[in-house]
């Protein structure tokens, strides 16, 4: 891999904490404004403009794009964030309870994205990449870093415990209780070199910003007479952890009705589908199995699979999208139903029993995490994940580092 070290804007580090946002992604409007309330330097002013207009505007028209610029701008003019005089690699750590990880801060290529030496899981939405095309190109800047992951390296390793050890440029913990930390590497090019024998990265979240960036660095090549390949717009912001750092926590299914059934009909049906015991746990113990949450019991289904099996459908989201939720349910497309519903498995077992049990749903699912082997496994098979397979903990942090494409 050919990562680069870039001439960062970073928070301000006595201000970090107070910049530093969740992804723009994780929250809606109103979850960003109440997020950002009261707190002036929140970069979500900045990657979700709309809370600072008329409630009820269009996050997606252009004077949201143009107002995150001013604010962008602004922020800068201000010192809030700070432009690195050399280009940098970084290192950021989170730490999440008792989980650490610590990934390395650069960017990486457009072009090593779109010859899958940085590999993909999941498809991206039109309107998702259309929206981070705009924000890239009006803000001339990557404010969200992609999250990406690789097989652990021992000379990588090595470079990141040492630099660790040291004093880092800021240090805080979220109202979250997560604690943020980054360094800068004295010697980056020490780094760039080390990465040249990472043969292949993997993007863990972030899908929608990486596509983006390989569109704009496709646009601006098409306008750029004679492009040497070194253009900014050739690079996106990401930060790069090994593998076996990565915690993923179940991303778990809720469904609103029964699709006209009864509560016995439904039940005959699945055991039609699946071997169905009573459970004593909420959360499969390991893969190959789902935890089903019907009128007030916990249920465990189990099933078998052909050999020859494709990575990607021996998946428990994609058993229980393929022999249940599409033929029982009809929730064909989960992505586009509006009877279904994803709750990351922060939130714990107990949000789903509530759901039920209020009446608001009638079904829920829990399932075993995704395992990191098996998101390499199908990228590396060219396969595609079902819709909400991973949930990545803790996520990345907007506002600490910024590329900008100048």
């Amino acid at each position: 891999m050919q990562i680069k070290a870039f001439k960062a804007w970073c928070a301000r580090p006595d201000i970090a904490d107070q910049v530093a946002s969740v992804p723009y992604d994780v929250v809606d409007t109103a979850e960003a404004k109440a997020l950002a309330a009261g707190n002036p330097y929140s970069f979500l002013h900045v990657s979700r403009a709309e809370i600072d207009m008329d409630p009820g505007v269009d996050p997606y028209s252009p004077e949201v794009y143009a107002a995150g610029k001013r604010t962008l701008l602004r922020f800068q003019a201000d010192g809030l964030l700070r432009q690195e005089t050399i280009p940098q690699v970084f290192l950021y750590r989170q730490t999440m309870g008792q989980h650490t990880q610590l990934g390395i801060v650069a960017c990486c290529s457009t072009t090593e994205y779109e010859q899958k030496i940085i590999r993909i899981h999941e498809k991206t939405r039109q309107d998702k990449e259309d929206d981070r095309t705009r924000h890239i190109n009006t803000l001339n800047a990557q404010t969200g870093p992609v999250f990406l992951l690789y097989r652990d390296n021992a000379v990588l390793d090595a470079l990141v415990r040492s630099l660790e050890a040291t004093t880092p440029v800021f240090n805080f913990t979220s109202p979250d209780g997560i604690t943020h930390a980054g360094w800068r590497f004295a010697s980056p090019e020490v780094v760039t070199r080390a990465f040249l024998n990472v043969p292949l990265a993997y993007i863990a979240d972030g899908h929608h910003r990486a596509a983006s960036a390989a569109r704009v660095a496709r646009e601006r090549r098409a306008l750029t007479p004679n492009p040497t390949g070194n253009e900014s717009y050739n690079g996106f912001l990401g930060v790069l952890f090994p593998a076996s750092q990565m915690q993923i926590l179940p991303y778990n299914r809720l469904v609103k009705d029964l699709h006209g059934m009864t509560s016995k009909a439904f039940m005959d049906a699945v055991r039609a589908r699946f071997t169905v015991t009573p459970a004593t746990r909420a959360k499969p113990a390991a893969p190959g199995a789902i935890g089903m949450y019907l009128a007030g019991r916990w249920h465990e289904l189990t099933w078998t699979l052909p050999d020859r099996t494709s990575p990607e459908a021996r998946l428990d989201v994609a058993v229980l999208q393929d022999r249940l939720l599409g033929p029982l349910l009809g929730i064909d497309d989960p992505r586009t139903s509006k009877r279904i519903e994803f709750v990351g498995g922060i939130r714990g077992t107990e949000e789903l029993e509530k759901r039920v049990a209020s009446g608001s749903h009638a079904v829920a699912f829990s399932m075993h995490p995704t395992t990191v082997e098996q998101l390499m496994d199908i990228a590396d098979a060219g396969g595609i994940m079902p819709p909400k397979s991973t949930w990545f903990e803790p996520k990345l942090r907007d506002g600490l580092y910024i590329h900008t494409l100048d």
